[in-house]
């Protein structure tokens, strides 16, 4: 056990320390032009600055689906929202970059060291993840959490 929580905190910190400098090294700024949404059942792609700027008519021959009134409506006030977030350069306002920036799931991103920490240690995992510091700690605390939540729920079914 001993043997494990050491592995785990020298994976940990090595890939924080990695990771940390990785992501101030290559901070670059997304452009609306290089963000591809899929449209449709057909597999194409379009542009957030094509469709900040397509005609609701372009819009249906390129997804293959007839509009209803509200869905066209729907559709004007999105554009309209996703024009007013992409500056005249290209770039995304500084509220939309940080939302295409940011890793998804509960406290940032998926962090399985976090995970295992929970399932198998527990409370004392938890504890072990709030120690460990690292730019990816939120998301190593909160699925640590999770990890011991879903032990506790084991241990119940196992006991009842």
């Amino acid at each position: 056990m001993i043997i494990f929580i050491g592995f785990v905190a020298f994976f940990s910190s090595a890939h924080s320390t990695t990771a940390l400098t990785t992501a101030s090294s290559t901070k670059l700024s997304v452009r609306a032009d290089e963000v591809y949404l899929p449209v449709g059942t057909t597999g194409r792609l379009i542009s957030l600055m094509d469709l900040s700027k397509i005609s609701v008519k372009d819009f249906e021959t390129l997804s293959g689906k007839k509009m209803k009134f509200l869905d066209k409506v729907n559709f004007k006030v999105g554009q309209r929202q996703l024009k007013k977030n992409i500056n005249p350069d290209g770039t995304f306002s500084k509220s939309i970059e940080k939302f295409l920036s940011a890793p998804a799931g509960p406290g940032g991103g998926f962090s399985l060291v976090g995970l295992l920490l929970g399932l198998f240690l527990s409370l004392i995992g938890v504890l072990i993840a709030y120690v460990i510091a690292g730019s990816d700690n939120r998301s190593r605390v909160t699925w640590a959490w999770i990890g011991a939540a879903i032990s506790l729920i084991i241990w119940g079914a196992i006991l009842i």
